[in-house]
């Protein structure tokens, strides 16, 4: 981790009325945004006026919201996203069988997940995506919204416990204890955010993603997120219901198969019939 970086997830947990310095304790040299890597220590938040005060701001984290499952997503999107990068753009991993369209252990990432729907449209983050076909186009599926990752990678990533910082030349972030995938300090592969390429991938969605990351790890946990790309052919009812928290995966799975249609009053067991 840069001390840029470290000092940006101040920037999103703290809340103070006056401006504020963060040094090493016993040094006293305030840290400054550079590439520099972090040192391991202890570190003091001083207010720079008399009297300021640093509060720990109780934003909470988005966690696939509602708590669901992404299933029959839009196969244009999943396409769109494997055409463009093409490997795994966390650890670089290329795919050799692409050519044969075989992409199983890979897969298509929405960086804000499908089941939030509800609350991008009303706080208007299509407004950050640029390759909406028409007004009535959410962009929630767009490429721009998507990220190819190896599937153990995906998991992390919408779990939050691997993120993107784009202020920090696009350097990935592992929350995760001991870096299990040896991706933390690596750079995002370029295939994804090609500056000229109307698909490339939208720094505030990623942002946005980092947000979410470091209030998810360092402000609290919040509820699992379930995104899996399911492959066509997959028996989805079947994961669905061997897996964690399944009536509530399933009950979300429903709702946005039925248009919206509540079935918050309807008891889904995974044992019992549907």
């Amino acid at each position: 981790m840069t001390e840029k970086t470290f000092l940006s997830m101040l920037q999103i947990l703290i809340i103070a009325s006056h401006p504020y310095s963060v040094s090493m304790r016993g040094t006293g040299v305030a840290l400054t945004p550079t590439g520099n890597p972090l040192r391991p220590g202890d570190y003091d938040i001083i207010p720079n006026s008399p009297g300021g005060t640093i509060f720990i701001t109780d934003e909470q984290p988005i966690f696939g919201v509602p708590s669901s499952t992404v299933t029959g997503r839009d196969e244009r999107f999943r396409q769109c996203v494997r055409e463009r990068d093409m490997k795994c753009v966390i650890t670089g991993s290329v795919n050799s069988e692409a050519d044969l369209d075989e992409w199983s252990g890979f897969e298509a990432a929405h960086i804000f997940p499908i089941a939030g729907e509800t609350v991008w449209t009303s706080n208007e983050f299509s407004r950050w995506i640029t390759s909406r076909k028409d007004e009535h186009d959410t962009g929630i599926n767009s490429c721009q919204n998507g990220l190819l990752m190896l599937s153990n990678i995906h998991k992390k990533f919408v779990s939050y416990f691997i993120s993107v910082n784009p202020d920090d030349d696009y350097r990935i972030i592992s929350f995760s204890r001991g870096d299990p995938f040896h991706v933390a300090g690596r750079v995002i592969d370029p295939a994804c955010r090609a500056p000229n390429n109307e698909k490339s991938v939208r720094d505030e969605l990623l942002r946005w993603h980092f947000r979410q990351a470091v209030l998810a790890n360092l402000r609290g946990a919040g509820e699992p997120s379930f995104e899996t790309d399911f492959a066509p052919g997959t028996d989805m009812v079947g994961e669905i219901l061997s897996g964690p928290q399944a009536a509530k995966r399933m009950e979300a799975e429903l709702f946005s198969r039925l248009n919206g249609i509540s079935l918050a009053q309807r008891s889904l067991s995974p044992q019992g019939p549907l």
